[in-house]
């Protein structure tokens, strides 16, 4: 499980930082900044998640030639990679101890936290006023969980859609309907998914529905299942709790009987790969899709319908810059070139855009060669239209965690769902009211 710091923390840690990075500055006799210090060159460091070769290759390609174009500002730019496992832990700690980066990778789940904390600087002005920016080209769906009154604290860089990867091959030898053909004809729900999951394990073995990466642990990941019901954790302002509405009630109650009725989705302790190629179906990101490696026959669907319809899910990350680092100004400039129309056509080949005009198959298809041109508009460019995020929240790493806890009596087979869901809002009330 990911540890995150809660709101207050952070707030101190910025705070800290502020103050280390104050005391640590050089001064002349009457107490002002050196200006030829202030002159020089300087070196921009961003912290990411990612330790791939292709994307720090393409982050290096991108930032040469933004140094090349500013030689007298700039003289480098290092992509610190931090393990995902213990990236905002990593990122809080170099607050506290005044390294603190000029630019990071946040988390949607901690968006609200840094946001409100005041820990990153406003890159409205900068996007709005970069010459050829067009900044009216971005999704204004992509850009609500960074934004707060009238300023933009992150650019919502990476929109990867949540979808549905099915092993045709398992599913035409158990008999069962393509999943692409009842997308066609208005079939493709939950409770068809669930059918063709259990028909496959009964006749195969294996494994039949897995959302990825839930494991019974990371929770908010089943917002790829109850946004089918229309259910949320917490209410939109993030006071109320959520688990107890009847939305929730049933959503839970579906995944539950999927489980432990149906065997459908396998359940605690399993340890099943969609990509090893013995489990028919997988909630995942689309990016996902380069683990597959031909050993089996595929196709990719968009999330299946609940009763409240179709909902499509992203998960998302910003990349924000600290107003306590040594260079604000000068790395929001570096933000706005690194996001510039002509990069993030190429940071699409990894990283799904937000802005509008990259959101056609002539510019996802090179950037997804495992998909067609009708995958990529169903799923990718779909996907990303009008989608919700994952939950977040300012206590969202408290909430993360006391919900786990709470949840864990659910997964067993004689768990009372609704007596659970009332004991999640108990403790999660007082977190919300924070």
């Amino acid at each position: 499980m990911v540890q995150r710091r809660t709101l207050p923390a952070l707030v101190l840690l910025v705070l800290g930082a502020g103050a280390l990075a104050a005391c640590s500055g050089a001064t002349d006799d009457e107490g002002a900044t050196p200006t030829a210090a202030a002159a020089a060159p300087v070196d921009l460091r961003m912290t990411v998640w990612t330790a791939n070769e292709d994307h720090l290759a393409l982050f290096d390609e991108i930032a040469a030639e933004y140094v090349a174009e500013n030689p007298d500002t700039v003289s480098s730019v290092t992509f610190e990679a931090v393990p995902f496992e213990d990236y905002t832990t990593t990122l809080t700690t170099q607050l506290a101890g005044g390294n603190t980066p000029d630019l990071a990778w946040i988390f949607e789940s901690n968006a609200p936290e840094f946001v409100q904390s005041g820990a990153l600087a406003d890159l409205k002005p900068t996007l709005v006023n970069a010459e050829g920016y067009e900044f009216d080209d971005i999704l204004p769906t992509a850009l609500d969980l960074w934004s707060a009154d009238d300023g933009l604290y992150a650019y919502p860089f990476s929109n990867s859609p949540f979808v549905m990867f099915v092993n045709t091959d398992r599913i035409a030898a158990s008999g069962q309907p393509s999943p692409a053909e009842l997308v066609g004809s208005d079939g493709w729900t939950f409770d068809a998914a669930r059918d063709i999951a259990k028909a496959s394990t009964d006749q195969l073995g294996g494994a039949g529905l897995i959302v990825r990466d839930f494991n019974y642990s990371l929770w908010e990941n089943l917002a790829t299942v109850w946004g089918g019901w229309g259910a949320s954790p917490w209410s939109e302002d993030g006071t109320q709790c959520n688990f107890t509405e009847p939305e929730m009630v049933e959503a839970m109650t579906w995944i539950h009987e999927a489980t432990f009725t149906d065997g459908a989705i396998p359940g605690p302790g399993t340890n099943a790969d969609f990509f090893a190629g013995d489990v028919t179906m997988t909630i995942t990101q689309i990016s996902r899709a380069s683990s597959l490696d031909g050993t089996f026959n595929w196709d990719v669907v968009p999330l299946p319908a609940g009763p409240a319809g179709q909902q499509n899910v992203i998960g998302q990350a910003g990349i924000g810059v600290f107003q306590n680092g040594a260079n604000p100004e000068i790395a929001a400039d570096f933000l706005a070139y690194f996001t510039s129309p002509e990069n993030a056509e190429k940071l699409a080949t990894y990283f799904p855009p937000p802005r509008q005009s990259l959101l056609n198959t002539e510019t996802l298809v090179s950037a997804n060669p495992l998909l067609s041109e009708a995958q990529l508009e169903s799923v990718v460019i779909g996907g990303i239209t009008d989608a919700t995020t994952k939950p977040s929240h300012a206590n969202f790493a408290q909430l993360q965690t006391t919900v786990r806890g709470e949840l864990d009596a659910l997964w067993n087979e004689g768990a009372d769902i609704e007596a659970v869901l009332a004991e999640v809002c108990a403790a999660a009330e007082p977190l919300l009211q924070d």
